[in-house]
């Protein structure tokens, strides 16, 4: 396995505290909605705004940049020989397109309070299952995409459901026919896989330190809680369940809580 995937030009800035001793590498592009791959000696806390990361004992890490990530970040880190270090990062701000959606059942984009309680309920399993920080390494391969078709929907796109302004979109719209089988974008551990009210059907994987991935909108779920699966094994099949206009699987990526662009942490869709 190699040690970091080279998805990204190295760029890193720019400011460092004075006492600096060790070693501290980074390698990625700062920019919104994307990642960064470190490394530092084993033993040392990194700490990215005000977040404690997540360091292996070989001493690799990786941090994600939010969607509305401001023009800095910092990462600090503190070493057992007493060094310190203060990395400023400039990060690359983005424009984001603004999609119309209609046609979409009223309850769905207006619920009465007893599906807004089950849409709170949703929310609070997925925001759990995105706060796991285990120490798989799956996350330091390549990964790939979960299947193949239009693109019809944007990262951070910003929504406007029946001509009513909602948040935005943080996964990535891929069309294709119903049932189409949809694949691990890599190795991980399934977090969760459920009936979810506004994304239907949903599988969420953990690939390690953080990150994970997530499937919505399936017409079926193959795999279960707890299982182990390995990159390219079927998880289920595109659908149309939940907050819907058409089958499509609405492919995400985060870094904890934070939204990452699939075509950032994946690369462009193959042609092939």
């Amino acid at each position: 396995m190699k040690l970091f995937r080279c998805l990204f030009v190295f760029a890193a800035v720019l400011v460092a505290a004075p006492a600096v001793a060790g070693t501290f590498v980074l390698e990625g592009n700062p920019i919104q909605g994307g990642i960064m791959f470190g490394r530092v000696d084993p033993g040392c806390v990194v700490d990215f705004d005000s977040t404690y990361v997540l360091v292996g004992d070989d001493g690799i890490f990786v941090i994600g940049f939010r969607h509305d990530n401001p023009p800095w970040s910092v990462i600090h880190t503190r070493c057992p020989d007493g060094s310190r270090r203060r990395q400023f990062l400039k990060v690359e701000q983005r424009e984001y397109d603004e999609q119309h959606i209609d046609g979409l059942p009223p309850e769905m984009v207006t619920p009465s309070a007893e599906t807004l309680a089950r849409i709170k309920a949703d929310a609070a399993r997925v925001k759990a299952v995105r706060n796991i920080e285990s120490d798989l390494a799956a996350y330091l391969t390549a990964f790939v995409w979960p299947v193949k078709g239009t693109i019809t929907g944007t990262f951070a796109a910003r929504r406007v459901l029946n001509g009513e302004p909602r948040a935005p979109h943080f996964g990535l719209d891929i069309a294709a026919p119903e049932g189409t089988p949809v694949v691990a974008t890599a190795d991980g551990v399934v977090g969760l896989a459920e009936d979810l009210y506004l994304s239907g059907r949903t599988v969420i994987l953990d690939h390690g330190h953080g990150i994970s991935s997530s499937y919505l909108h399936l017409a079926g779920i193959d795999v279960t809680e707890g299982q182990s699966v390995a990159q390219g094994q079927r998880i289920g099949s595109v659908g149309a369940s939940g907050r819907v206009t058409g089958a499509h699987l609405d492919w995400r990526f985060n870094w904890l809580q934070s939204r990452l662009d699939p075509v950032l942490v994946a690369g462009p869709m193959p042609e092939e």
